[in-house]
């Protein structure tokens, strides 16, 4: 469906581009207002003339639905505001909010079809379905079913959160109606409550999607893990670059979908021309800026090569390092000698939430001693987001 989204965007267009996403944000959000709008009007004509309840109540659903639309429509354009004093960095994050009011919205809904469905399975009644009905039902779930498709085509080319959630919440819409169909036909068949049965089982599914949507939102909005693709992909260009040697200290800011900074720490050697080496650092922040849309800081961290005791060290506390475990990493070993004893001062990168590191130091501190035992660890402890 991405490749079909494809097709909204102009020669040359990129999908990155702040002002591309305003305009097919806005477009997606709009065809979701008048889409739900159209099936309220014809539902509330249709139950008003029916009598049918089920209908009337499927509309004021789809005129929810409609709000939902609304509310990614003004996230969207107040996500677009520019920097100011205030907000120097930007109204991107106003992009979750919006669709963390949707995911409440579809948490809601799900409240509703589950207590429906137990009120029907406690106190059963007759279903009725004439063909006026049937076709509008079935119609529905055709229309929900071409916005999911549109709204999750629309949203994952221009990553957008609000468009994501509301293409679950067309999805969960879909289910909840086709539920009904086919309860109401089988009720015609079997004389068994399956009209509740299949109304709890739908709002689980509903549950389940908003309880998503809202857990991704909040994790967003509450600096959750940073996606990992991204991290590896600045690490994999840079590493290109001529006399890098290494990377450590990757940190991506979010800001909001397409608004990302990066900074990271590359290895260069101490003993390598300076203006060449920043030289090369500025370009590599120009080139992979650029190339992934994430502005770019790079610190020159210089190390010291050639030097055959401190390459021993490295290479023997990196392997008693990785006898523990893939999650950590060695960098930035440098030797001070002194009259008794010589510090071997270093980083350790651990994952988030690492227990470990009493342990961590005890190894690192037998596995110096092994080599000499006036040597002393002194370890300062990263953390490594990227690591699984």
């Amino acid at each position: 469906m991405e490749r079909l989204a494809k097709k909204l965007l102009r020669a040359g267009e990129d999908p990155r581009d702040q002002a591309v996403r305003k305009r097919l944000g806005t477009l997606g959000s709009g065809v979701g207002v008048v889409v739900n709008l159209l099936l309220t009007a014809v539902k509330l004509f249709v139950g008003m003339v029916t009598g049918s309840v089920a209908v009337t109540s499927d509309a004021v659903n789809n005129l929810s639905d409609a709000a939902g639309s609304v509310v990614s429509l003004v996230t969207m354009r107040m996500a677009q505001k520019p920097t100011d004093k205030e907000h120097p960095f930007g109204h991107g994050r106003a992009e979750y909010i919006g669709a963390l009011a949707v995911g409440v919205m579809i948490l809601f809904m799900g409240v509703e079809i589950l207590r429906t469905g137990v009120r029907s399975i406690m106190n059963p009644e007759p279903l009725a379905l004439n063909v006026v009905t049937f076709v509008l039902l079935v119609l529905s779930v055709l229309a929900k079913g071409g916005l999911y498709l549109f709204y999750t085509g629309v949203g994952r080319l221009i990553d957008y959160s609000s468009l994501l959630a509301a293409a679950k919440d067309s999805l969960s819409d879909m289910l909840a109606t086709t539920a009904v169909v086919i309860s109401t036909v089988a009720a015609m068949i079997w004389d068994f409550p399956i009209d509740g049965i299949m109304g709890v089982l739908v709002a689980l599914l509903v549950f389940r999607a908003g309880f998503d949507v809202v857990r991704d939102m909040l994790d967003n909005l509450l600096g959750g893990r940073p996606d990992p693709e991204l991290g590896r992909e600045i690490i994999r260009r840079l590493m290109r670059y001529e006399s890098i040697l290494g990377t450590h200290d990757l940190l991506v800011h979010d800001y909001g979908p397409g608004r990302c900074f990066a900074s990271i720490h590359a290895e260069v050697p101490a003993d390598g021309d300076l203006l060449q080496l920043h030289e090369m650092i500025d370009l590599a922040e120009r080139e992979i800026g650029e190339a992934l849309n994430v502005p770019l800081c790079i610190h020159m961290d210089p190390i010291v090569t050639g030097d055959a005791k401190t390459d021993e060290a490295a290479a023997h506390l990196t392997a008693a390092l990785a006898e523990m475990g893939s999650g950590y990493m060695l960098h930035d070993l440098r030797m001070v000698p002194g009259e008794n004893r010589t510090n071997l001062v270093f980083d350790v990168a651990v994952p988030a939430g690492c227990k470990e590191r009493k342990r961590i130091t005890d190894t690192l501190a037998a596995a110096a001693r092994e080599l000499d035992e006036r040597y002393e660890c002194v370890i300062h402890y990263d953390i490594d987001f990227y690591h699984e």
